[in-house]
């Protein structure tokens, strides 16, 4: 008879660089608007995942699609350097 072992010591194994170094975690605090916003983004779907959506479900999913592109635009201005006044490109 075989028997199965687990090897608990390989999935808790716990080792000094396994912690995120501080630039991954500027990089996450950098990121953390456009994170918020893909929430707020699927949490307005999920609400109408069990019924058919209102005008009321609709604006809530346009206006949350636009917060997490314009998160998005933010981030991308930021890395780059420079902010276009007016938001044009």
């Amino acid at each position: 008879m075989n028997h199965i072992v687990t090897v608990q010591d390989v999935v808790t194994a716990f080792e000094p660089w396994m912690e995120p170094t501080d630039a991954e975690l500027d990089a996450i605090e950098q990121e953390m608007p456009v994170i918020l916003a893909d929430v707020d983004l699927l949490d307005a779907h999920i609400v109408t995942l069990d019924r058919t959506p209102t005008e009321v479900d609709a604006r809530r999913i346009r206006r949350a699609r636009r917060r997490a592109l314009a998160a998005r635009v933010a981030l991308v201005n930021r890395a780059a350097g420079t902010s276009v006044p007016g938001g044009a490109a």
